[in-house]
């Protein structure tokens, strides 16, 4: 199995270009079944989860081209519904959370769909009621194979209607925005998820044909179409990625320039790391961190200790509350890290003690982070990568830490970031990839 070996303690140097964003590749991948004309997509990130993808695209028929590097093409002329119920489709969409989100294009243009049991990270239970309920609403009858452990779709009377989302899940929304664009009538989701990513898939569901209003906020009306056709769309810059540079700028004391990061559409992040006392200065589309010793927390206005916690969009991700976590570990002041959507997502926190951090682990939900102002640097250990976030908030630790860190499980890591060794060792960091 590969592993991380990181020799930590460098300042980093230069100027990084974020990946393409993984959630929304993932999303508009699976919205180009929605048709059989050519979908081509570029500024997609080569990682596994996508590469997964479009694997199983490929299995059950769909043309699969890569014009160039970062680009593909996608043409669903022929697909095999079938393909879905057999077991080899169960076996490699069991690693990737992603592939419930087939069941919306399916629906809508074949009246048939399965889903598996959903797979991906660790980090909690992640249910498909929002996908389920938001269905049978539009008329879409299911059924559960226990022994083969899916659902399967009947589409046949598939209708548009009046959807109130019992939460604002981005692939929930994305999965019913999906089915409705086709679907005989007019739908409405409210409560919808209003994240950028559900925004660029509109986008582009839009630019094929579709009929969508109320695209980026939580109400979204969809008239459907009888016919798709094909387009052109290209991948926001992975915000994820944009975070957590700025985090490892300021956890290795790093002068960084985040190239092309989007930054009419990175929301409250920005704003969460001014707050935790580190400089960002933006440069038309560019964020420029300078390379500083000291960052203090801000507290509230009040004077009391600073909460940084997830909410949906346009609230803070819950995908950088593991960097925000790490990154507190050296600043000065204290910080109460909040993660409330998923259970398990803080599990990794042993290790960032066991580094020498000081936090309280309050209960699977909460921890607070006593800044330690690198009076005491992180010392590096042996780790294992939990999920793709953690897994890269220990690699951001590890390059900050004095001495050898070793983290296995990176294929977490890989999941969800393309090379990102190569890409921070040409800006000075030592990260070796190893058989361990």
């Amino acid at each position: 199995m590969n592993a991380f070996e990181i020799y930590g303690g460098r300042q980093l140097q230069g100027t990084i270009t974020p990946q393409g964003a993984k959630n929304e590749a993932l999303q508009v991948i699976c919205a180009a079944l929605l048709t059989d004309e050519p979908v081509t997509i570029t500024n997609v990130p080569d990682i596994i989860d996508v590469n997964t993808l479009l694997e199983l695209l490929a299995d059950m028929g769909v043309s699969v081209t890569r014009p160039s590097a970062n680009a593909v093409t996608i043409r669903a002329a022929t697909i095999e519904p079938e393909y879905f119920a057999t077991e080899a489709y169960r076996k490699k969409s069991g690693r990737l959370r992603g592939t419930v989100m087939l069941a919306g294009p399916m629906l809508a243009r074949f009246r048939k769909a399965y889903i598996p049991q959903p797979g991906g990270d660790k980090i909690g239970r992640r249910r498909l009621d929002t996908h389920i309920r938001g269905f049978e609403k539009m008329g879409v009858v299911f059924g559960y194979d226990e022994h083969h452990q899916f659902f399967t779709l009947d589409g046949n009377w598939l209708h548009g209607a009046h959807i109130l989302m019992e939460e604002p899940s981005v692939t929930g929304t994305a999965n019913l925005v999906m089915a409705a664009v086709m679907a005989e009538g007019e739908t409405t989701i409210y409560n919808a998820a209003c994240e950028p990513y559900v925004q660029q898939l509109c986008r582009m569901l839009q630019s094929m044909g579709a009929k969508i209003s109320g695209v980026g906020s939580n109400l979204i009306q969809i008239t459907g179409v009888k016919k798709l056709g094909g387009c052109t769309h290209r991948l926001l810059a992975d915000m994820i990625e944009v975070g957590s540079f700025i985090g490892l700028a300021a956890m290795t004391r790093s002068e960084l320039t985040i190239k092309d990061a989007d930054v009419a559409h990175l929301g409250i992040i920005p704003e969460i790391f001014l707050r935790l006392g580190i400089e960002i200065e933006t440069r038309g589309n560019d964020l420029y961190i300078p390379a500083r010793e000291q960052y203090r927390v801000h507290k509230f206005i009040d004077g009391s200790i600073l909460t940084v916690y997830d909410h949906p969009w346009p609230g803070f991700t819950p995908d950088l509350i593991s960097i925000v976590l790490v990154v507190a570990t050296q600043a000065k002041g204290t910080v109460l890290v909040h993660q409330k959507m998923f259970e398990s997502r803080l599990f990794f926190v042993d290790k960032i003690i066991e580094m020498g951090a000081q936090i309280v682990l309050c209960d699977p939900h909460r921890a607070v982070v006593i800044g330690l102002d690198r009076q005491t640097p992180l010392r590096g250990i042996n780790m294992v990568s939990p999920d793709i976030r953690a897994g890269v908030a220990l690699l951001i630790a590890a390059l900050s830490a004095r001495g050898k860190s070793t983290i296995q499980n990176i294929m977490q890591i890989d999941r969800g970031y393309e090379r990102i060794d190569e890409r921070l060792n040409a800006l000075g960091a030592d990260i070796r990839r190893v058989q361990h």
